[in-house]
């Protein structure tokens, strides 16, 4: 397969490396995986997309359940590191990785048709990952929508998925810069610091896509799946909360239609 074209975060993912999972927000990974197993209904006889992996943190987590996963990420540096620590963990037998746009799998034979039993995307690994304002796309929904439909078209007729986005309710509660939030889009736009595993510190430019919990529902049915329930989250703890201004985070459970 071509390699797709660079995407801003690969900058940030090359930079940070191993660093990534130095970061809070990914310290309860047992915890999230916990409850999508058995939110999902997650056996070890079934087999997991991972959108947006990341240095695989989750897919580790689930193989160790004897759960095998496919990873996909746009970052070759996460790509390399996942399939790193699955080695050393000994799961590479439960695991697959690939470098790929999480927007094109519809059209990609390595995820499209596999008919996974289940497929997750969460902490803005590739679902809600926004970017500059495009006047071409001017609601925003172009991206989301797309890996929405490489979720469809990857699921087994009746597969389950979860998806996690930041709250625009959040978002706009706590906001201290008016500026860099677009409304027009709900894409916030963060300037911040990044620190790699050397402790060299650099500025980096952040894009997040937020949305409220009718965006979501109205979004992924759109996409030919089914929105079954909406949750408010905050990493490591997620719950079958109801929605609510107090969570940075909101998780879509569904399915694809049998």
């Amino acid at each position: 397969m071509k390699d797709p074209p660079r995407h801003w975060f690969e900058d940030v993912a090359d930079y940070l490396g191993p660093a990534y999972l130095r970061y809070s927000f990914t310290k309860g990974t047992d915890s999230e995986v916990g409850f999508l197993v058995d939110a999902l209904g997650l056996s070890p006889a079934d087999t997991v997309l991972d959108v947006g992996c990341g240095p695989g943190r989750h897919s580790l987590a689930l193989a160790r359940m004897g759960i095998r996963v496919v990873g996909v990420d746009i970052s070759a540096t996460f790509i390399g590191l996942a399939g790193e620590s699955a080695e050393q963990a000994g799961l590479s037998d439960l695991t697959e990785f690939h470098r790929a746009d999480a927007r094109e799998m519809a059209d990609d034979d390595r995820f499209a048709g596999r008919g996974f039993s289940a497929a997750i995307s969460l902490c803005q690994g590739a679902f809600g990952l926004g970017g500059p304002p495009d006047s071409g796309d001017p609601q925003n929904l172009a991206p989301d929508s797309a890996v929405l439909t490489g979720i469809r078209e990857s699921l087994a007729p009746g597969g389950r998925f979860a998806v996690s986005a930041f709250s625009s309710y959040f978002q706009l509660r706590w906001l201290e810069d008016q500026d860099s939030f677009f409304a027009a889009t709900a894409v916030t736009h963060e300037q911040t610091e990044l620190r790699n595993a050397e402790g060299r510190t650099t500025d980096a430019e952040l894009w997040t896509t937020c949305y409220t919990p009718r965006e979501l529902r109205l979004l992924v049915n759109s996409c030919g799946l089914t929105c079954e329930s909406i949750h408010s989250v905050t990493p490591g703890e997620y719950a079958a909360n109801d929605p609510s201004l107090d969570s940075p985070e909101f998780l879509v459970l569904g399915s694809r239609p049998a």
